[in-house]
């Protein structure tokens, strides 16, 4: 994840959890999700291409099968590498919008004595407004899945999570296995997964807020617990094992101190007999400061330190030099050859390191490696050249080439084969949470994102990652805003967390970006939705805390230069310009259910219709193109409205009972209305729809295999392609359908 203010990975944790709902949906009302069959006309789904964006927090080369690994995310489903494609297969792109909590996987495990078993641990979010976590297992590679929900909740987008495993297949068993939970101890099965029990005798003692089991490695045929809410003294175990599957013991010997406080990962080399473990000083993956390498030779329980580099010292800068260590895999070819991975170290960058005679000494690997991310240029994030990288918690050796090393980061995996030579290993892995689409009606590109984490792309082509890679002068980390004129298609706005402005304007239609020469004082604090009219002349920008403050909006008749306060404008809500008349703004007060418009540019807004569903600030108002005053409503569960008098009126939309986003692309043969496209329910399915009647009727278009979880952003057809929609997901990218 690149460096912003809270962007959709932010731990959620006490208080906080619900200021930062901002990418997280807020489900309620009558409940939905039975399977329904799927309406014609066949869709074909693609997701186009950027490449990884998000935080890789496993990659598991499979130890029996040669060319085949799994990786997981922390919000984007879990993956499977086809070697001979070069490119990842998404596993979970089945689970619905009910489902929207199991898009993060917390753990993964294989059977080395079954290679096409597979089974991932599912939950998002262990708080108390999240569903609870479940197992999948498959007998197919992840083709087909059996499905088991558990009763407790999992946490794969909370801190910790790129520790692990905590999903094992017993080495003695493969019908038994364990699962490592946050806050309810070690549970176990012996019927492969299909059902779920507390593992007896295990000795940690689960809280509410703690870390729990953090990881489960086997040695042998002893297995080994981490534990994560140890002190770090040596009276606080953190460390377990046991040699039976019933007694647990704490393992004698174990490093005690900061920096071997928290086990994070490990691994074990059946050569030498000893088990590696990382450490540091909090789970991870932000607020490491210090850390250590430990292993364990299992003959005879000797502990020996073999740290590449302890934390600590300042760079050349005079930055203090912190941070943990994260991600270690052995070579399954070579005794005594380990890979590890530095956590969290901002000052000095990152790096791998690496080991041949058992951690005696080290080699890192960013010292000599040359990178090419031609295939994914948004990874030079503005700058000359790529970062090694960041949150690295996830490593993998290839077993079966000791020379292939894949590590994950915030925002890609990068792989070598000759440990000198990087590039993405990430084709097919798409990970971005999508905040805004626009299909433009002319130019190259057929799509503008605003992303999470990445601010805004120009998409030349949806098969390849956009070549200008993400928008630049400003850079931004996640985008809050973006808005196109649409009577001057060239211009185009955005907005977003930056460090270097939070406002630009574009004359090329997205190609090349200028910032504001001016921005309010609260826009670097609380950038916001952003909206130009119809012409272009006139900005309106609204003002959002990551917490949920509201700010009174701002106007600019001069792109940029001054800007004035609109006190009539309802705080926070979205400014919705007229697509045909540059004099007309709406906005709708989610707070109160009232319909604001401005006749006068934006300088001032009175109330229309009133009395509409209120309470919830993801209530989405649209405006259809080339039409005055012809608005949408979507309001979740409670319908869709519409008005064709600029908001003074509004009907309910009878077709469908519940609309949580809607958009708008080119009109069928001999249609005279746009086609529109929503996600929302007609019958008792949330799906992807399309209409080319005016919304009098429904056909659904995605399938029950693309469903990508929550997907209640934003969608948009294309102006210029009938039946192509593009569709913002939560963690798996913009998919995009085409009628096949």
């Amino acid at each position: 994840m690149y460096a912003s203010r809270l962007s959709r990975r932010a731990v959620l944790a006490g208080t906080a959890a619900a200021a930062a709902l901002t990418a997280v949906p807020v489900v309620h009302g009558r409940a939905y999700g039975a399977e329904v069959p799927a309406a014609t006309p066949t869709y074909r789904w693609r997701t186009a291409a950027i490449g990884g964006t998000g935080f890789v927090t496993c990659v598991l080369f499979h130890p029996s099968v040669r060319g085949l690994a799994y990786a997981r995310t922390d919000i984007g489903g879990a993956y499977r590498w086809d070697d001979r494609a070069a490119r990842w297969t998404p596993l979970t792109d089945h689970l619905g919008w009910d489902d929207w909590n199991l898009l993060g996987v917390e753990a993964i495990a294989v059977d080395p004595a079954h290679p096409n078993r597979l089974y991932l641990a599912l939950g998002t979010y262990a708080q108390s407004w999240a569903g609870n976590g479940a197992v999948l297992r498959s007998d197919d590679r992840g083709a087909t899945w059996a499905r088991t929900d558990l009763t407790v909740k999992l946490g794969a987008n909370e801190d910790g999570r790129g520790a692990g495993e905590r999903l094992l297949v017993d080495p003695r068993d493969s019908d038994t296995l364990w699962l490592g939970t946050r806050h309810d101890g070690l549970l176990k099965s012996t019927d492969r997964g299909a059902t779920w029990a507390a593992a007896s005798g295990f000795p940690g003692t689960p809280s509410a807020t703690g870390q729990g089991v953090t990881l489960l490695v086997a040695a042998g045929r002893t297995l080994y617990a981490g534990w994560g809410d140890s002190d770090g003294t040596s009276a606080g175990a953190n460390l377990y094992r046991t040699t039976d599957g019933t007694t647990w013991e704490a393992v004698p010997g174990r490093p005690t101190g900061t920096a071997a406080k928290v086990p994070i990962r490990a691994a074990y080399d059946r050569h030498t007999r000893e088990l590696y473990l990382s450490y540091a000083n909090a789970p991870g993956p932000n607020g490491q400061s210090d850390g250590s390498v430990h292993k364990l030779r299992t003959t005879d329980g000797k502990w020996t330190e073999v740290t590449p580099v302890k934390p600590g010292g300042t760079t050349s800068d005079g930055s203090a030099d912190s941070f943990g260590y994260g991600g270690v895999a052995v070579d399954a070819r070579r005794p005594g050859t380990v890979v590890v991975s530095t956590n969290n170290r901002w000052a000095a960058i990152d790096t791998l390191y690496r080991t041949t005679d058992g951690g005696l000494t080290w080699t890192s690997l960013k010292d000599a490696a040359v990178f090419d991310v031609s295939e994914t240029p948004f990874l030079n994030w503005g700058a000359d050249k790529p970062k090694f990288g960041w949150w690295i918690q996830a490593v993998g050796v290839d077993p079966y080439d000791s020379k292939h090393v894949v590590y994950g980061t915030g925002a890609t995996l990068y792989g070598t084969r000759d440990l000198k030579n990087w590039a993405p290993q990430i084709r097919g892995l798409e990970e971005t949470a999508v905040r805004q689409l626009i299909s433009p009606p002319v130019g190259e590109a057929h799509l503008i994102s605003g992303l999470g984490d990445i601010g805004v792309m120009y998409h030349e082509r949806l098969t390849a990652s956009p070549s200008r890679g993400m928008a630049t002068n400003p850079v931004f980390g996640s985008a809050t805003g973006l808005a196109q004129a649409a009577a001057r298609p060239a211009y185009v706005v955005r907005a977003g967390w930056g460090d270097h402005g939070n406002g630009a304007y574009s004359n090329d239609g997205g190609q090349t970006w200028a910032p504001f020469e001016a921005q309010p004082t609260i826009a670097k604090d609380a950038p916001g939705p952003i909206a130009a009219n119809a012409d272009g002349s006139v900005l309106l920008w609204s003002f959002v805390h990551w917490d949920g403050t509201k700010y009174p909006a701002h106007r600019s008749a001069d792109n940029g230069t001054t800007w004035t306060e609109i006190s009539s404008f309802p705080k926070g809500a979205t400014p919705v310009a007229d697509p045909a008349d540059p004099t007309l703004f709406y906005a709708y007060d989610t707070d109160t259910g009232t319909l604001l418009a401005s006749t006068d540019s934006g300088r001032t807004f009175t109330a229309r219709a009133t009395g509409l569903p209120s309470g919830d600030s993801q209530f989405k108002l649209v405006a259809a193109p080339g039409r005055s005053g012809d608005l949408w409503l979507s309001t979740k569960t409670n319908g869709l409205y519409r008005s064709t008098d600029g908001g003074a009126t509004f009907a309910k939309v009878d077709s469908c009972w519940a609309s949580h986003t809607l958009g708008f692309g080119k009109a069928a043969e001999g249609a005279r209305y746009p086609a529109i496209y929503q996600v929302g329910a007609t019958e008792s399915i949330t799906a992807v729809y399309r209409s080319d009647d005016e919304a009098k009727t429904w056909v659904r278009i995605n399938d029950d295999q693309h469903q990508w979880g929550w997907t209640g952003e934003v969608i948009t057809g294309d102006p210029r392609i009938h039946g192509r929609v593009y569709l913002a997901t939560n963690g798996r990218g913009i998919q995009y359908g085409e009628p096949v």
